[in-house]
This record gives C-alpha cells, sequence and structure tokens, in this order.
C-alpha cells in the first residue's frame, strides 16, 4: 500500500512539475482547540497549480497533534497525527468555492477509539464548498463546510466534527478557512 501511494505521489508531482506555466500558489490551514480535558493543533499544507483562472487542483500534507488530560486519573495521552493527499477547488469568480480533498492520515486510534503504538493509514474525502475572497495583495481567503464521505473508524479528524444528529452521534463534517499566498 505505502509502495502503490508513494508512486501515485511521484507520478502526480512530475505531472505537475511538467506544467511549467502555470501560476502556483501555496494554501495554509491550521486549528487550535483546547480546554481542561485536552485538546488539538494542526496544519495543513496545499501547493496548488492554477489549472485556469479558476480551478486550483495540487497535492496537500497535514500534520495534527492531540492531547487530553483525565482529571479524574490523573492520566495524560497524547498522539500525532501525519499523512499526504491532494485537493482540487473550483472558484466562481470572487465570492465561491466548490472542493474536494482527499488525504490519507498515519493515525495511531484503533477501531475501538484506543491510542495504539503502531499506526494505521485513515483515509478521508473531503467535498464541500463556501467562501472564497482573493485581495488586492493576491492572498485569497477560502472558508468552507466540507463533509467526509469515507467518515473512516480510525480518521482523527473525528474530533473536529461539530454537528450532532438528534440521536446524539456526529455528522462527520468540519469547517476549514485556508490562505492561498501566489508564488
Amino acid at each position: 500500500m505505502k509502495d502503490k501511494l508513494l508512486i501515485f505521489v511521484t507520478c502526480f508531482l512530475i505531472g505537475q512539475a511538467s506544467a511549467q506555466p502555470y501560476e502556483t500558489e501555496l494554501g495554509l490551514d491550521g486549528f487550535f482547540s483546547a480546554s481542561t480535558f485536552g485538546g488539538g493543533l494542526g496544519l495543513g499544507a496545499k501547493y496548488g497549480f492554477l489549472k485556469t483562472e479558476n480551478l486550483i487542483i495540487g497535492p496537500s500534507i497535514r500534520y495534527q497533534r492531540y492531547w487530553s488530560n483525565n482529571l479524574n486519573t490523573g492520566i495524560y495521552a497524547s498522539f500525532n497525527a501525519y499523512g499526504i493527499g491532494g485537493f482540487v477547488h473550483r472558484r466562481f469568480g470572487n465570492t465561491l468555492f466548490l472542493g474536494s480533498e482527499i488525504e490519507i492520515m498515519r493515525s495511531p486510534i484503533n477501531t475501538y477509539g484506543m491510542i495504539t503504538g503502531s499506526g494505521v493509514l485513515a483515509p478521508a474525502c473531503f467535498v464541500g464548498g463556501g467562501f472564497s475572497k482573493a485581495f488586492d495583495s493576491g492572498i485569497r481567503i477560502n472558508a468552507g463546510l466540507f463533509y467526509d464521505l469515507i467518515n473512516h473508524v480510525n480518521s482523527p479528524f473525528r474530533s473536529s466534527y461539530f454537528m450532532k444528529r438528534t440521536n446524539g452521534t456526529y455528522i462527520p463534517a468540519i469547517y476549514r478557512i485556508c490562505f492561498f499566498f501566489p508564488l
């Protein structure tokens, strides 16, 4: 699986490297949450190729760190998750965007929600859209809502889901704000 993934990413990057006439952008998004019970922080980077004026595509990488404090037992736990992926965003004027982001994260969370010593691969396929605005300096902000089509049981994104159904289970949706800088 690792070899196939490495071959896919290498071919994707080589194919993109031959596309030199296109402009490029660097996208950065992050998150931070904390409480007395724990929290998390993360950073994602996207290297985008503008295929047309309104279509951007490229690879991405992500790193996330989580921690928890059990105040009853005094037990502290933490873990890291990291991965690679790719994204496609279609921009509509200077107001909206639709997109898809696929990521494969190395996650130490097992099927039962426990942290294990070895990691497992947890895929995520986000589709969604939202607000997109370019400023005079060339910086663009994309702020959107994404739905995880896979909702893998080991996904480190599960702690970021913010909407609940009436039965108390979480809807696999996240919000993401990304800043794109022209290169």
